[in-house]
């Protein structure tokens, strides 16, 4: 009896790295932060965002300098394997993540055929949505990964891909309703442009080494909150759907930086000048889940992956506020955007907001980011939905 517990122990410690990634992390809502800075971040970093109160993050490593031109994909023009020494950073950053106790979720800004526009020239990459080829690559490209880091014990996900964009040149606006994205994917189902097959077929290569971890996708048109309209939920049972919220990006986003006077919220920011409001905000965001509801998703398998607004915003702070107030009613999972980005600051909550952003590189050139104020109060809005 002594010598089978011994064998039945033995066995449960083998097979105990192959269930860290377990769907039940997702079981109750969970919150993060992304990071998607330019070098590797180190476990003080992760340390940092735990104190936040973050229990996960959102981690892309394709802004870091690899051995080939694309980080761990070597070249998004062909796919040939991960290069080695990309494969140890990573691994050591996720062994930094988990000594802080922060999960992490990776995710790529390319695969191959769809480089990153900001590594292309400022180009949009079609490839991928032209090409079947760059389909069997990112497959091929997400099957190593996974052989690679399943087990780890802070991983909590894979998010396959970034704000794809399928539908972008293809007769579909970004803002288009639910009946015009479902016809538009009738006349698009079975062809390169077919987002949820994509899905499949890279989770069909993932699931033959590592049935446990899982999957996060985002939905198309850089993962508008619309954009699940026209899917029906995918065939794996560990998937997690994931959508942005930035919008209206005019006055979320960039605008806002040296817009005088700013744009307010409450305010007209939708084409047309309609008002966009709280009550504009709950119906926008309502779509996801008024989707996941209709196809029978649970509302712990949503997930809002990004939001935010640049924190020199006036109103960034009512903005924040009301995001959050409506994604926890929803029971969802969100990560803000974003935490400690080393080289963009617009979005850092930590900083105040009248913290000049050239006083921001400077600092960082000069290899000093702890003088770098971070009492800023936008990020008190974040941590008092974390509880």
């Amino acid at each position: 009896m002594k010598r089978l517990l011994a064998t039945v122990a033995a066995l449960l410690c083998l097979a105990s790295p192959a269930l860290a990634g377990d769907i039940t992390f997702w079981d109750a809502p969970q919150y993060g932060g992304n990071s998607f800075n330019g070098a590797p971040p180190d476990e003080a970093y992760f340390r940092a965002l735990k104190a936040t109160g973050a229990a996960w993050v959102r981690l892309t490593w394709s802004k870091w300098k690899g051995e080939r031109q694309d980080f761990l994909i070597g070249d998004a023009d062909v796919y040939s394997g991960i290069p080695a020494s990309d494969l140890a950073t990573l691994i050591k950053t996720m062994d930094a993540a988990d000594a802080a106790g922060v999960k992490v979720v990776l995710v790529p800004l390319s695969l191959p055929g769809d480089r990153w526009n900001q590594q292309n020239g400022g180009k949009h990459d079609e490839r991928l949505w032209n090409d079947r080829a760059y389909w069997d690559q990112s497959a091929a490209f997400w099957r190593d990964l996974a052989v690679a880091v399943k087990g780890h014990p802070a991983l909590a996900g894979y998010n396959l891909l970034n704000e794809p964009t399928p539908e972008k040149g293809q007769g579909l606006a970004e803002d288009a309703d639910a009946a015009t994205r479902i016809a538009w994917y009738a006349k698009h189902k079975g062809t390169t442009r077919d987002l949820p097959a994509l899905y499949e077929h890279i989770i069909k290569a993932i699931r033959e080494v590592d049935p446990n971890t899982p999957v996060m996708v985002d939905g198309g048109w850089y993962a508008n909150a619309g954009s699940f309209a026209y899917w029906t939920p995918l065939k794996d049972d560990q998937v997690l759907y994931a959508f942005h919220m930035y919008e209206p990006w005019n006055l979320t986003s960039s605008p806002q930086i040296k817009r005088k006077p700013q744009s307010p919220y409450p305010g007209p920011a939708w084409p047309g000048g309609e008002t966009f409001d709280r009550k504009a905000m709950e119906t926008f965001l309502a779509q996801p889940f008024d989707w996941a509801r209709a196809n029978g998703v649970p509302a712990n398998r949503m997930v809002a992956g990004e939001y935010g607004c640049v924190r020199v915003w006036t109103d960034c702070g009512a903005y924040l506020n009301d995001v959050l107030d409506i994604l926890n009613n929803h029971g969802a999972h969100w990560a803000f955007y974003s935490f400690r980005e080393d080289v963009w600051e617009a979005m850092d909550y930590e900083i105040p907001p009248d913290f000049p952003a050239g006083r921001f590189y400077y600092l960082m050139g000069e290899g000093k980011p702890a003088a770098i104020p971070r009492n800023g109060p936008l990020m008190t809005v974040i941590r008092e939905h974390m509880k």
